[in-house]
């Protein structure tokens, strides 16, 4: 099985536009490779103002996103909270288990998953319970909603598709995938400005070169990543993304 399809739940789709357009990910989607919609969540509200936020319980600073429009969409585009579902719901959230590259490979997997952007607050907790598969967090810091760490997963996950980059060795020789950063880069010109490309590079010799590239990959994670420490001996820490190749 692999991910053929995303919805995207949220209150401000425009948002989404320019990253579906271009780049591998507008072009996975012209190809037909990955299917991905964007859904206003104001559609599912029953009220005359669209309403889809509230004050909380208890009293407290800032709005609540309201349940029931939340819960209808979730279930309109995944069906009811089961095995007999239809795609696997994931709401952005800082209370989420932080995404690491083992996640996106998770969800890849999925034949389709649903995308869920809080704001405000927070959701109301009903919809968590009543609606949610699991919960992702792109990081220990602040944003004003989650489409920001939607747009990550989007992008994280797609581009492990198969077809989806065009060498299909970017995804398996970059940053995070064996638990190492990558090391360091080069193009022509061989020299620049009084640097040259490491002589190993321009050998010809591709099992030196392979060898060199993961010994620079361990020695850029001991330097950068010093909580990579374990991977930079073994190869065995998982991590975040990396650059395309």
């Amino acid at each position: 099985m692999r991910l053929r399809r995303i919805d995207v739940v949220t209150i401000f789709p425009a948002l989404f536009e320019p990253l579906l357009r271009e780049s591998i990910l507008g072009a996975a989607i012209a190809s037909g490779q990955v299917e991905i919609a964007v859904h206003d969540l104001r559609r599912f509200t029953t009220d005359r103002h669209q309403v889809v936020d509230d004050a909380p319980y208890g009293g407290g600073p800032g709005m609540v996103m309201k349940p029931e429009p939340l819960v209808a969409a979730v279930e309109a585009l995944a069906g009811p909270k089961g095995e007999d579902r239809t795609a696997w719901v994931v709401l952005m959230s800082p209370q989420g288990e932080r995404l690491e590259q083992k996640n996106l490979a998770g969800l890849a997997e999925r034949e389709a998953l649903v995308l869920v952007c809080g704001r405000y607050e927070g959701i109301d907790q009903r919809v968590i319970e009543l609606a949610v598969d699991e919960e992702i967090s792109i990081g220990d810091y602040v944003l004003s909603g989650g489409e920001v760490p939607a747009m990550v997963v989007i992008e994280g996950v797609t581009r492990l598709l198969p077809g989806v980059l065009g060498n299909p060795d970017s995804a398996r020789f970059e940053s995070f995938q064996e638990g190492l950063l990558e090391g360091p880069q080069y193009t022509r010109p061989a020299q620049f400005r009084g640097r040259s490309v490491p002589e190993i590079l321009l050998s010809g010799d591709h099992g030196a070169i392979a060898r060199w590239r993961k010994e620079q990959a361990r020695a850029t994670t001991r330097a950068r990543r010093p909580d990579l420490g374990a991977a930079a001996g073994s190869g065995g820490a998982p991590g975040v993304t990396g650059e395309d190749t």
